[in-house]
């Protein structure tokens, strides 16, 4: 138990670390403004995976219930205190019973957690809770920006969503024009070498991958992410499929 408590406060730590350094919070949370705005109706909010809970609290007010899916016990402690009126259920989505139907269903940077042959199926899954007309928001970080090349560099994984949205409009799974690909960029940006390689460290620490030596990441860090001014940028956007379902 100690030990577990240890892993959680230190990933919260180095979390907060990234958080101070990057724009990504205030360019996301602007960008889902934008798309929350737009819906034609805000009855239900479904958020699966929604970690600590920060996103949720942001869109949450906007709508008359919240649902969350989150398997991790510690994270759903952290969306407790962030979300208090959410309702929390704690299976994986694949086995996840839910009764609400979403207008706005979000899945953020979850996939990364998902064997890749199991995308489509949650992503379907996830569709079937959205009420008609309803919308799916998947996020998962750009390929090609800086920081999923150095997962590539040190991993060899590759995780694109532009794939996804191949097989979604693939004949098997009938035509589907109501997918769009969105782009929402976001840098970290540090004057300090060590905590820039720490921030590495935490996006190379994926599931069933060991972890890459601390000398490598900040050998990998001094030669790519300098940013010619003294400090270092590592550039992390994120790519946004939407998938809205049919009206009726």
């Amino acid at each position: 138990m100690g030990n577990s408590r240890t892993e959680e406060e230190s990933y919260r730590q180095t979390f907060n670390l990234f958080l101070a350094g990057t724009d990504e919070k205030k360019v996301t949370h602007a960008y889902l403004r934008d798309i929350v705005e737009r819906l034609p109706a805000r009855r239900v909010l479904l958020d699966v995976g929604p970690a600590d809970g920060t996103t949720t609290r942001h869109l949450a007010p906007y709508f008359e219930h919240t649902v969350c899916i989150e398997p991790s016990a510690s994270m759903r402690r952290a969306l407790a205190s962030a979300c208090p009126e959410a309702e929390v259920v704690a299976e994986p989505v694949l086995e996840a019973r839910i009764d609400a139907r979403a207008d706005l269903a979000l899945l953020s940077h979850v996939l990364y957690y998902v064997p890749r042959s199991q995308w489509v199926a949650t992503v379907e899954r996830v569709m079937g809770w959205l009420a008609p007309g309803g919308l799916l928001l998947v996020l998962l970080q750009d390929p090609d920006d800086a920081c999923m090349r150095m997962v590539r560099h040190f991993t060899g994984l590759r995780f694109d969503l532009r794939e996804l949205a191949k097989e979604l409009t693939a004949p098997a799974h009938g035509p589907n024009d109501d997918i769009v690909l969105d782009t929402v960029p976001a840098r970290y940006r540090s004057r300090d070498l060590e905590e820039t390689v720490t921030v590495a460290t935490f996006h190379l620490t994926l599931p069933g991958q060991p972890p890459p030596a601390r000398d490598a990441v900040k050998a990998y860090v001094q030669e790519h992410l300098r940013d010619g001014d003294g400090g270092y940028v590592l550039r992390h956007g994120q790519l946004v499929l939407r998938v809205q379902r049919p009206a009726s």
